[in-house]
């Protein structure tokens, strides 16, 4: 393994690169976030010759994918990491500077010591889905904003709020539909799909998210990688002013997590595994939220379960 490390901190149309050399020394140039920069990027790379260093950046979605693609696609080892962990790193050195010359520099550091896994794009079929749902997500939060003003809104404004509600929640229907047709037109996806489904308080919304979020390119050993990857992990507290209390870290997708909220309330009163698991967190005094964000996590569990196991849900496995 090279012991050089490259960081990248993107932006909209540019990034800047920082090659860290294994005597501490660096190299750095800014190039344009597109495909030409991309190319330029390679060759500046491959000019210092020897093994190929870990190229690192943080998760910044449609800024940092298509250059993790592009490298991962040329051969080159890549990390995408939350930027939670980098700038926790930044803390940790009591770093003050805050440009693009310096993160990048920041995040070679970041790689070089803590070692990321690798990064691995996700198959073209789940790329799709995971854009369809983004996209979906973009135009419901635009249609709710339109029916905020409507409320409110004037009668000389009123019929243009209308007209562009109607708009948005006909593209909404659209892309629902095409998320739909994308599923079943896909035999790996739709046998997947019907194991979720399988699932009392999963629907076909909330299966597509968990797609994406326990597609195979992840690799995840266990369940509670996958629970940690979407923020559904227990932060414990054991000083400080919320001592004794436990929160969700919140550091992973929060679409999944919205995904899961209505589905895990469904599952309370009618998924018996679920419905017993959050029965005894409120015989403990448990609180209804706690308990919610419980149900979520177990949900997930159920889940990454039933798709490693290839087999549909089960109502009486784990019911005492």
């Amino acid at each position: 393994m090279s012991t050089v490390n490259v960081g990248v901190d993107i932006a909209k149309h540019k990034f800047d690169a920082a090659r860290l050399d294994a005597g501490g020394k660096y190299k750095q140039k800014q190039f344009g976030n597109g495909p030409a920069g991309f190319e330029d990027f390679l060759a500046w790379l491959e000019g210092f010759g020897g093994d190929r260093p870990t190229v690192c950046m943080e998760a910044t979605g449609a800024y940092s994918v298509p250059l993790a693609e592009f490298l991962a696609a040329s051969g080159w080892p890549v990390c995408v990491v939350n930027p939670a962990a980098v700038a926790a790193f930044a803390k940790s050195e009591l770093s003050r500077a805050k440009t693009d010359r310096a993160d990048a520099k920041l995040i070679a550091r970041f790689a070089r010591e803590k070692r990321p896994p690798l990064w691995t794009p996700p198959p073209a079929n789940v790329r799709l889905l995971q854009d369809l749902l983004r996209r979906a997500e973009d135009l419901d939060t635009m249609a709710q904003m339109e029916r905020n003003r409507l409320d409110t809104a004037s009668p000389d404004v009123r019929d243009s709020i209308q007209s562009v509600l109607e708009r948005l929640e006909a593209e909404l229907s659209t892309v629902k539909s095409r998320i739909k047709d994308h599923i079943d037109n896909d035999p790996g996806l739709r046998q997947r799909a019907d194991l979720l489904e399988s699932i009392p308080g999963i629907g076909i919304t909330t299966a597509a998210h968990l797609l994406v979020a326990l597609s195979s390119h992840h690799a995840f050993a266990t369940a509670k990688q996958a629970a940690a990857h979407s923020g559904l992990d227990i932060r414990i507290l054991q000083s400080g002013k919320w001592a004794g209390q436990s929160r969700l870290t919140k550091c992973g997708d929060p679409l999944l997590r919205k995904a899961l909220y209505m589905p895990a309330l469904v599952a309370w009163q009618h998924n018996p595994p679920i419905r017993a698991f959050c029965q005894r967190l409120k015989d403990k005094g448990k609180n209804g939220k706690a308990i919610a964000c419980a149900a979520m996590r177990k949900l997930l569990h159920i889940a990454f379960a039933i798709l490693k196991s290839g087999k549909k849900f089960d109502p009486n496995y784990g019911v005492a």
